[in-house]
């Protein structure tokens, strides 16, 4: 544990005085319980770091399910003027565009319970998983191509959902800005046979009920009641997006040195935003962010399918509907009031997840005087949450909130604990039905692997950058 002195702004606001060559203060969001784990972490030594990096505005923020990541730590939010201030690929993570999509159904738990096993079988059996796993779809160099300029548009064009799917994604699910020349030519040949593949890792589909409502008139918007069957779906890029932050950090290390740009960690290397590797990075980051839309919404098609093969049910009858889905491990040009003006500004979230408040032109019509929908996933025995964005998170974190319940004990710690038990039968006793490629992925994966994701939410919610509107619980989990 290092010796910053941290001042209390409110219950669930710590700020890191600006000093030695930080340029501007650091800002965590917790409680004064999880502070004391964030800091025996040293997860705050990140927070100061990266408030020493060129052009970075306001304050180095991290959201309470912090821990410590490559360059920039996870749960961190930084905003770049996109005239003096950097791009790192740091600030992005190796997965890009990690992210959860949420489905929502017509169905009860009542419905499925007794159907869980054989849904998860078949789920498992659809959608591929496990490290380097391949999908199903064969594409060419040039589909992939498609994929990264069009994301999802390009998985609806190819018959994987419809169009009204796209109003609820972020970005539409087809963010602008990809430059598919600036991909290497390792991560074309390991992104093409991963599109529609879950991963390894904590991604996962889960099957979910709303156990708990927290704002009626909200949840009667989103189409919610309790009881309902929901299904979450989380993982990223795969090994395209992998491959192409690698490929990356190596030219950034060299353009830190060219520009002169002093890193107290060589992880955080960057470039200026608007330098030419400031501009190739990003548009093969774009590139990655459009394979995960992609990715994604092949999955919830193969989801559909599994559904209704194991319930013997029509669409018709499940009424699988998207709600939203969320981006957790991107960069994007926003504008944001900064000291009462508009500026242009490179925001980094690395797992931490856009919470823009009502109003804001980019969210869906559907939405747009409610907030953002917000998707928070827990581990795989406690619970997950649906958040809104306020408009506190416009003016305190550049419309930004937390992305999960971060990590606990690396996943060595997490194997050494679960030894001598089994992971997966305590969480059928739970009446929690999990599948995965391997064992030392479920125990990789235990729920004390992980913060309270209840105590994560509280603290956003306490601060005021989220509202909570319902609470959902597993049934069962596919795992890589």
């Amino acid at each position: 544990m290092n010796d910053y002195k941290i001042k209390k702004v409110n219950d669930f606001l710590w700020e890191i005085p600006r000093q030695n060559q930080m340029n501007v203060p650091g800002r965590i969001y917790a409680s004064e319980k999880m502070l004391l784990k964030i800091r025996e972490d040293n997860a705050e030594q990140q927070v100061v770091n990266v408030a020493q990096l060129p052009g970075i505005l306001q304050y180095s923020l991290a959201m309470p399910d912090i821990h410590w990541g490559y360059g920039f730590p996870i749960g961190g939010v930084a905003a770049f003027d996109v005239d003096s201030g950097v791009i790192s690929p740091g600030g992005v993570g190796y997965d890009i565009n990690c992210g959860v999509r949420l489905l929502k159904t017509g169905l009860h738990k009542r419905d499925i319970e007794d159907k869980i096993k054989n849904i998860i079988y078949r789920l498992f059996n659809y959608i591929p998983s496990g490290v380097g796993s391949k999908g199903k779809l064969k594409i060419s160099n040039e589909q992939l191509k498609q994929v990264m300029k069009k994301g999802a548009r390009w998985s609806v064009e190819n018959g994987y959902g419809n169009e009204a799917d796209l109003d609820k994604i972020e970005e539409n699910g087809e963010m602008a800005g990809a430059e598919p020349e600036f991909v290497s030519d390792r991560a074309f040949k390991r992104g093409r046979p991963q599109l529609g593949t879950l991963g390894s890792g904590n991604h996962f589909v889960e099957v979910q009920y709303i156990d708990q409502i927290f704002d009626a008139n909200i949840a009667s918007r989103l189409g919610f009641f309790e009881g309902q069957i929901t299904i979450s779906i989380h993982t990223g890029s795969r090994g395209f997006g992998h491959q192409i932050c690698d490929d990356y950090i190596r030219v950034m290390l060299n353009a830190a040195q060219k520009y002169g740009i002093q890193l107290p960690d060589r992880q955080l290397c960057c470039a200026p935003v608007n330098s030419p590797e400031g501009k190739q990075y990003f548009g093969a980051m774009v590139s990655a962010v459009n394979f995960a839309f992609a990715n994604r919404q092949i999955i919830s098609f193969w989801v559909q399918e599994a559904l209704m093969r194991a319930l013997q049910m029509s669409p018709r009858d499940v009424q699988l509907e998207i709600v939203y889905e969320v981006a957790h491990n991107i960069a994007k040009m926003e504008t944001h009031q900064v000291n009462g003006k508009k500026v242009k500004c490179c925001v980094h979230r690395k797992g931490a997840t856009r919470a823009f408040g009502p109003g804001n032109p980019a969210l869906p019509q559907c939405y747009r005087d409610l907030g953002q929908p917000v998707l928070i996933p827990g581990d795989m025995g406690r619970a997950s949450y649906v958040l809104i964005g306020t408009e506190q998170a416009m003016e305190q974190t550049f419309g930004s909130t937390c992305h999960g319940a971060g990590r606990l004990l690396s996943r060595k710690k997490a194997i050494q604990q679960a030894k001598g038990r089994s992971i997966k039968q305590e969480l059928e006793d739970q009446g929690i039905f999990i599948m995965a490629t391997s064992m030392a992925t479920i125990n990789e994966e235990m729920p004390e692997a992980y913060k309270n994701v209840s105590d994560v939410v509280d603290a956003v919610v306490g601060a005021g950058i989220s509202k909570k509107v319902a609470r959902l619980k597993p049934l069962g989990v596919i795992k890589g």
